[in-house]
């Protein structure tokens, strides 16, 4: 399985913001530090701001900093909140994808099967479990 930039930045920020719970990290300093554009970045953020991870205050000491203990988020559904509309495979995406072989393809009950092992082993893993000490960078 291969997890898309988005998740891994989205991870890498969280992992940050965990190791250092009561400081906020502005779009600008996380943007350098993992050689991002700060818009991308800005993307990532919102997401997870709209999905209660992330709180985020302008202004001079503020910045993005986690809404809640690192030990209530599971990696599960931080996955699968940034991994929202990227199937595994086309034939997983809404409108059913293109496949020549449907109907007789035994691949995809396989491929379904270990996207959700592969979810359920992370649901049992907290932010926490893989928080950054503070003087480690990213």
């Amino acid at each position: 399985m291969r997890l898309t930039s988005f998740t891994d930045y989205g991870l890498r920020m969280l992992m940050r913001m965990a190791g250092t719970p009561d400081r906020g990290f502005s779009t600008a300093e996380m943007a350098e530090d993992f050689g991002l554009s700060r818009h991308h970045l800005s993307k990532i953020i919102q997401r997870l701001s709209q999905a209660g991870y992330v709180t985020t205050r302008r202004g001079g000491g503020g910045g993005a900093m986690l809404s809640r203990p690192a030990g209530e988020i599971g990696l599960g559904q931080v996955i699968r909140l940034l991994e929202q509309g990227q199937p595994l495979v086309d034939c997983f995406a809404t409108d059913g994808g293109h496949c020549s072989i449907d109907g007789s393809c035994r691949l995809k009950a396989r491929l379904r099967a270990a996207e959700s092992a592969f979810l359920a082993d992370l649901d049992r893993t907290t932010l926490a479990d893989i928080a950054l000490q503070p003087d480690v960078a990213a």
